[in-house]
């Protein structure tokens, strides 16, 4: 399906997970984004952004705007998956079957990658990380043997970043957003019933006020762009 002329692909948790496996047993690259509705808005604008995100091989529908946009044509969701839950299970199938993951970690945010490597190593005792701290617009960076690549730069950074990194030594490839500062501790995640609510961006707002721009486009004018979309 597509909304605003972005591809979502909408599938259940077990078709998800299906996908992520057989992409890792894969021995090719495969980039995996999770869309929300500043995804959305920001293709509009930035046609390179728009040409990855419709390309990539798996777009998760992430944000509960995403739903509305489905009930106004119909059409129900199947499932919604937020990139910090998604980047949880790709960390335990990785410990499952001991893959290698390389973390590109953006310089000077919340999180360093000496933080992110200890809150990795603790959680996912045994699980190979490998990574380095990198200002979001570095592009072809040398990456190890690493068969899953995550990257923290934030969209649609993260996503130009992958995508200069395409490879047959990297298998799967995802942009994490602040999923590394939920795991370090640096950013709290909202209570499982304001996420089931569609309310984690109120939460996320009293925490970083900051980010009231980008509140005020997934919550108001993503719905206003939806209203007049055909």
């Amino acid at each position: 399906m597509h909304i605003l002329d972005i591809r979502v692909d909408n599938f259940s948790k077990e078709e998800l997970l299906a996908k992520v496996s057989g992409f890792l047993n894969e021995p090719k690259f495969h980039q995996i984004v999770t869309i929300n509705p500043e995804f959305v808005l920001a293709a509009q604008k930035d046609e390179v952004f728009r040409d990855i995100l419709n390309d990539c091989d798996l777009n998760v529908a992430d944000g509960f705007g995403l739903n509305i946009a489905l009930w106004k044509r119909g059409e129900r969701l199947k499932y919604r998956m937020a990139g910090a839950d998604l980047m949880d299970e790709i960390l335990k199938i990785a410990k499952a079957q001991k893959l290698h993951v390389f973390v590109a970690i953006k310089q000077g945010g919340l999180s360093s990658f000496d933080g992110v490597k200890r809150a990795l190593e603790a959680k996912f005792e045994g699980l190979g990380v490998s990574g380095t701290d990198l200002p979001t617009n570095t592009q072809n960076y040398p990456i190890d043997n690493s068969v899953i690549l995550l990257c923290n730069f934030g969209a649609p950074e993260q996503e130009k970043f992958i995508n200069t990194l395409k490879s047959d030594t990297i298998r799967l490839a995802i942009g994490v957003g602040g999923g590394f500062d939920f795991l370090t501790g640096k950013l709290k995640r909202a209570p499982l019933w304001m996420r089931r609510m569609g309310l984690e961006w109120l939460f996320r707002l009293i925490q970083q006020p900051k980010r009231i721009g980008r509140i005020w486009n997934a919550v108001v004018v993503f719905p206003i762009k939806l209203l007049f979309s055909k």
